[in-house]
């Protein structure tokens, strides 16, 4: 029996490039690449001729200018005779600052309202689908106008919490003895120590050796109670029974942060009247409180959705399961519904703090001075650099968005089911 002779083998042929398809997609990403660089190329090119014709270049030695403004707002050190690179320092300090806050705020309020919109009090549900849906219809800004305009036009003048000799009461009253809203700032205690530790020097700013003692304490209770964790459910899986852990995790968590407190003579310090503004706590500016609230209130309605979408994706059956255990609504909401419904939850969650986190920019609407309204605003009228800021801004803007989704994807990937 004879075979057939194998078929020649054929050289490799420039018109395999578009018909082969073991070689098109390799040749359509190189023809892509060639254009995207090639735009690239152009458009750099033509900004520098545009920057040549007027007579500019493209450096960023503004920075260490001096600013020559003040920002009423920061946070670190600071003062007019500083560089603009220290202006853009506070205003980037300040925009993490309020958004770390308003993701905090927000979180918290939309996953309260997002339960509470799936209750079985009519009343209750009802509230907060308006609440959800007043808020997440109206733009963000028109939220901060409002906040500020109440804070401003609504809230009584710092003289109104004065004793009056005669009555022996105040027009105003503070909350809690704590908190006064002004139409100028907003009064709240601050927190000192009577044997502080000092503080340690450095270029950014002091940091205060008592909130650092106290961070690590925190830190390394957090990771104590997270071996307590591990250790319990070695033993659940050992034995069947889970021993109770809910006191023994105060304790770890909250007992030596107490005591480091304590030992350090924590002495929190209550804002007071005296002749026509407050002294003692911290005044804190309402163009901050405005944006905080605005846009903390604002990304809750859209979390209280992404919240009460999570949940019932879950399925029933997990809910009745837990009834049939004997666990109460609470306990099912918080340990058997919430922790899966997290993986639901989390991915949409990130586009709600990267949306905070950018609706920062609108500070500039009421006086809040941060990277917009720093980089993106005086220094750029006064220097003139406006295409070196503008690039500046958008890059810092990308590195914070790319942070978070990076931190936020790490978490996602620790509670997603994991396949065995």
């Amino acid at each position: 029996m004879t075979s057939a002779p194998d078929a020649p083998e054929q050289g490799f042929r420039l018109s395999q490039l578009i018909y082969d398809t073991r070689y098109r997609s390799l040749t359509i990403q190189v023809v892509v690449f060639i254009l995207v660089m090639g735009g690239a190329a152009w458009l750099v090119d033509n900004v520098i001729q545009n920057l040549n014709d007027l007579g500019k270049d493209f450096n960023f030695s503004f920075l260490g200018q001096r600013a020559g403004y003040d920002i009423g707002n920061a946070i670190i050190p600071y003062n007019n005779d500083m560089s603009h690179g220290r202006a853009l320092l506070v205003g980037l300090i300040n925009t993490l600052w309020v958004s770390f806050l308003g993701c905090v705020a927000a979180t918290i309020i939309g996953i309260f309202v997002g339960v509470l919109r799936l209750s079985k009090n009519w009343l209750v549900a009802r509230l907060m689908t308006v609440y959800v849906e007043v808020f997440r219809n109206i733009p963000v800004l028109l939220w901060i106008l409002v906040a500020i305009a109440l804070l401003t036009d609504v809230a009584p003048s710092p003289n109104a919490y004065k004793v009056n000799q005669q009555t022996g009461e105040a027009q105003a009253s503070m909350i809690l003895d704590s908190v006064a809203f002004t139409n100028r700032y907003t009064a709240i205690p601050a927190v000192h120590f009577d044997r502080s530790l000092g503080s340690l020097d450095t270029a950014l700013a002091p940091i205060s050796l008592d909130f650092l003692a106290l961070v690590i304490v925190l830190i390394a209770s957090i990771w104590v109670n997270k071996r307590l964790m591990t250790h319990a459910a070695k033993v659940q899986e050992a034995t069947g029974k889970r021993p109770t852990t809910w006191w023994k995790s105060i304790l770890i968590i909250l007992g030596p942060v107490l005591i480091l407190a304590i030992a350090l003579g924590i002495n929190p310090e209550e804002p007071q009247i005296k002749g026509f503004n407050f002294t003692g706590g911290t005044n804190v500016s309402n163009s901050f409180v405005a944006l905080w609230l605005g846009l903390s209130l604002y990304t809750a309605a859209f979390i209280a959705e992404i919240v009460r979408a999570g949940i019932l994706a879950i399925s029933k059956g997990q809910t009745e399961a837990a009834f049939a255990l004997g666990l109460r609504a609470n306990r099912t909401m918080s340990l058997v519904i919430l922790p899966q419904a997290l993986r639901v939850i989390i991915p949409p969650l990130i586009s709600q703090y990267l949306n905070l986190t950018k609706n920062s920019s609108l500070a500039i609407a009421v006086g809040y001075l941060e990277l917009r309204g720093t980089l993106g605003g005086i220094t750029l009228n006064q220097t003139g650099r406006e295409l070196e800021a503008i690039t500046l801004m958008m890059l810092i803007y990308l590195a914070i968005s790319l942070t978070i989704s990076g931190v936020m994807n790490v978490y996602n990937n620790r509670v997603k089911l994991k396949e065995r």
